[in-house]
């Protein structure tokens, strides 16, 4: 069983920026997307950056221009880089990863998320 891991978050000043880190552990057989999602205090999660296995790339709004996501397929990582960041994007972000079992079921991981404060 794939377990992910998060890592990154932390205390930032506005302007500032900070990359995230996701570690897929344990054997995933084929992974179709990788995404990261963030749910602020009171709000719904949203889903805030996209990758999939051909390479394509999406994002909010909100955060295109600021956010970059990207894969290390070596160290089976995923990363957000986050910069200007913003106090409005305090939030605990999740990694989420989409993936296919060798009898085709399919698979979605979650990790258990980590918590970025942006202050004014």
């Amino acid at each position: 069983q794939a377990q992910l891991m998060e890592s990154g978050g932390g205390l930032v000043q506005a302007g500032g920026s900070l990359r995230l880190s996701c570690a897929a552990s344990g054997s995933i057989f084929r992974i179709n997307v990788m995404n990261w999602y963030r749910q602020a205090p009171g709000k719904q999660r949203e889903l805030v950056a996209t990758l999939t296995r051909g390479g394509t790339t999406n994002y909010a709004d909100s955060v295109k221009g600021r956010f970059t996501i990207s894969r290390d397929n070596a160290k089976n990582t995923v990363y957000l880089q986050m910069n200007s960041l913003k106090p409005e994007d305090t939030a605990i972000y999740y990694c989420n990863v989409g993936a296919t079992s060798r009898d085709y079921v399919g698979l979605d991981y979650w990790g258990e998320g980590t918590l970025v404060t942006v202050s004014s």
